[in-house]
């Protein structure tokens, strides 16, 4: 699978994700996928400042991104 296509099912994933996060007052971003297939991305509204906030990155997000696409690595959230 090439970068695009890798790329592209990423934010696809991302975007089936937002309505639940969107529905808590969050939200996520995809910022980008690094060479190792690490998927950054920042999380917004009440995702960026909940105590929650990296257990849902990890036990919601990235199992999900991960299971959908196996050969990603791990989702990070930035801090901006």
């Amino acid at each position: 699978m090439d970068r695009l296509e890798l790329t592209s099912k990423v934010k696809n994933v991302i975007e089936q994700l937002r309505p639940y996060l969107q529905a808590d007052g969050g939200d996520i971003q995809f910022i980008e996928l690094t060479e190792d297939n690490v998927v950054n991305v920042e999380l917004q509204g009440s995702c960026g400042s909940c105590p929650y906030s990296q257990m849902t990155l990890k036990n919601g997000v990235e199992e999900t991104m991960r299971r959908a696409i196996p050969e990603i690595k791990a989702v990070e959230a930035l801090n901006f």
